[in-house]
Formats: C-alpha cells, sequence, structure tokens
C-alpha cells in the first residue's frame, strides 16, 4: 500500500501516472479541485478546511466532526491502488492526513510518524488535525507526542535542483 501527497498543483498528474483511485483533498472551500476523471466521485474525500490551528476570520478551522468523517473514508481504503493527499502545497494539512492513513494501518503512531519523515524531511502535519485524529482514535496523546517528536522539518536548497514533473511524497504500508 502506497500513500502519496502532494500539491494541488501536481494533484492532476500524479492521480494518472500512479493509477491513484483514492483521493482526499483537504484544502480550504473556496480551492477544491474538481474530481479527476481516473477517480470516482464517491472515492474523492472532500475536506474543507484551511490550514489553521487557531480560529481566524473568514477561514475554516479544522473540527472534529471534518476528521471524523475523514477517518470514516480512510478506513474504506483497501490499499489496492495508491491513495492520495493533497493540500495546496503538500507540506502540513495533506501530510496530517497521510500520517492519519498510515496510523490507521499501523496502528503504531511512532512507527508512522519515522515513516512520514523519512518520506519528506519537509512534512509538517497540521497540529489540530492531528492532535482531532489523536482523541477519536483513542491514541490518549501518543499520536501528538508521535508528531511533536518528530522534528521541525528541513528545507535544503540545491542550486543544481531540476524540478520533477509533480513534486510528491511516498509513504508505503
Amino acid at each position: 500500500m502506497t500513500i502519496y501527497v502532494s500539491s494541488l498543483a501536481d494533484m492532476p498528474g500524479l492521480v494518472r501516472r500512479f493509477g491513484v483511485r483514492d483521493l482526499v483533498s483537504i484544502i480550504q472551500p473556496n480551492a477544491q479541485p474538481p474530481t479527476p476523471p481516473e477517480v470516482k466521485p464517491e472515492r474523492h474525500y472532500r475536506c474543507p478546511v484551511d490550514d489553521i490551528v487557531e480560529p481566524r476570520p473568514g477561514e475554516v478551522m479544522p473540527q472534529a466532526d471534518h476528521i471524523e468523517n475523514l477517518i470514516t473514508f480512510l478506513r474504506t481504503w483497501n490499499g489496492e491502488a495508491p491513495l492520495l493527499t493533497h493540500c495546496h502545497a503538500g507540506i502540513s494539512r495533506s501530510s496530517a492526513v497521510a500520517l492519519i492513513a498510515h496510523v490507521l494501518q499501523t496502528g503504531d503512531p511512532a512507527e508512522s510518524v519515522k515513516a512520514l519523515r523519512e518520506a519528506s524531511s519537509y512534512a509538517s502535519p497540521n497540529r489540530r488535525i492531528v492532535a482531532l485524529a489523536d482523541s477519536i482514535m483513542g491514541f490518549d496523546g501518543a499520536l501528538v507526542h508521535a508528531r511533536e517528536n518528530m522534528g521541525a522539518p528541513i528545507w535544503q536548497t540545491d542550486p543544481d535542483y531540476v524540478k520533477e514533473p509533480g513534486r510528491f511524497t511516498a509513504l508505503d504500508v
């Protein structure tokens, strides 16, 4: 089973490239994309939230019902085809979803956080989404603790970097 994390811009090409059939769009309401033709509409879960951890006027803060519904959807993923989750940049909200999907498969928050960090030095899962998932899944703080211990994201600049088509993070379960 593979979980891909990407930006909104890279999502359509990655859906085609990797044969994705299950898709999570966790992005603000006004940026929700159309469902790619390769994905059945019922296999495209939309979580219309902003990337915030405290209330801000005009923005949608992740709430328990958003994450409960997300977890319900992720539990229906059979792993036969890759899961792709995206937000705007592929760093915070979508990496939180990937972490949740991974821990649903492993049952081990520390193992899942380690897999996410190994897959991406820049992943920075949204703290509120992780805290809500921790509570809903009954981890009693273990998922939050593991996320806090994953360390800060590391951004490296390579002067010879050439953008590959579709930047993404891949976690294997």
